[in-house]
């Protein structure tokens, strides 16, 4: 409530009220305006102008900004790198590894396939760096999934080498009689002359002749299907089932010394020439089967015999002359 101010009339010699004017208050009120406006005005300057000074608090977010930037420049770095030695793995695994194993090659769509669906990235927009992450991450999910491709084909890749090692150790790969032992070749796989009738008809394996008595072994690993001499013509003989579609048999033996249900390794001792069941002399008749089928056992002495020795036996092997059985 504002005070009531008086003063003394000399003339009436008495106090008197004194009236405030409406225009002085006024001229009060607008003088007071305008000096807070130019107030204000000037702090406006002075603040635009004062260098901005940033806080502790922000000064360690911008710190931290900085550092996470370098971390996504240093992480993009090593996926370069690694998509590079993926890629050449990769050339490898489709170019060696699958061609070797007779495996089909993975194709490029497989190996650089994205995601579908939905936005595997939506929490990650908003942000400052936004596109950098977003872009890092998707790098970074796509290298992830390639090196899974790339892992799985590599285990692919080596049960197949497990596999090959098997079918290498099975495959009926030895002449089952050594070449010192030998006589001689005296009949291989084609026509010939057959020892009793004189007819020509096929002959389905090869005879090597040896004295009676000479080791014969196994040429290729596998289980013993029959050892017995019921079959016609074959007199003691033996038939070894290697897998992988492959048997051998050895024929016209003195004796055997396995058995039924046996596992032998290549390279075992498993019987000895003779000239049991149909047979002109003390020879070992061998044949091997593919899938059922009677092949060419020439071209299986890979693995004991020089290129030389070879080259001698595919000669003596193609003459057209009279088996022995």
């Amino acid at each position: 409530m504002s005070k009531v101010k008086y003063y003394y009339d000399s003339e009436t010699l008495s106090y008197r009220k004194i009236e405030k004017k409406k225009g002085r208050r006024l001229g009060i009120f607008l003088l007071s305006l305008v000096g807070m406006l130019l107030s204000g005005f000037l702090l406006l300057l002075v603040y635009i102008n004062l260098p901005y000074v940033e806080t502790p608090k922000e000064k360690a977010l911008q710190r931290e900004l900085a550092n996470m930037e370098l971390q996504f420049e240093i992480l993009n770095k090593k996926m370069a790198q690694a998509e590079t030695v993926l890629a050449e793995v990769a050339d490898r695994d489709n170019n060696l590894y699958r061609v070797y194993f007779e495996a089909n090659p993975i194709p490029d769509e497989q190996r650089k396939a994205g995601f579908g669906g939905v936005n595997r990235y939506k929490d990650l927009e908003g942000f400052d760096n936004s596109k950098l992450i977003i872009s890092s991450s998707k790098r970074l999910d796509i290298l992830t999934k390639q090196i899974v491709v790339q892992s799985r084909s590599l285990d692919e890749i080596a049960q197949l080498a497990v596999e090959k090692e098997k079918l290498l150790v099975a495959i009926p790969a030895i002449q089952p009689v050594k070449n010192e032992d030998l006589t001689r070749v005296a009949s291989g796989f084609g026509y010939r002359t057959d020892p009793f009738t004189k007819a020509t008809k096929f002959h389905f394996g090869m005879d090597f002749t040896a004295p009676r008595g000479t080791p014969v072994y196994a040429s290729g690993d596998g289980r013993i299907v029959r050892a017995d001499n019921t079959a016609t013509g074959y007199g003691n003989h033996i038939r070894i089932d290697h897998g992988y579609g492959y048997e051998s048999l050895y024929a016209h033996l003195y004796k055997y010394n396995v058995r039924v249900g046996q596992t032998v390794k290549r390279g075992d001792l498993i019987g000895f020439v003779g000239s049991t069941g149909r047979s002109e002399a003390p020879h070992l008749h061998y044949e091997i089967f593919k899938d059922g089928e009677r092949i060419n056992p020439i071209n299986f002495y890979y693995g004991n015999l020089t290129p030389e020795e070879f080259a001698q036996m595919l000669k003596k092997a193609q003459e057209e002359n009279q088996s022995l059985d």
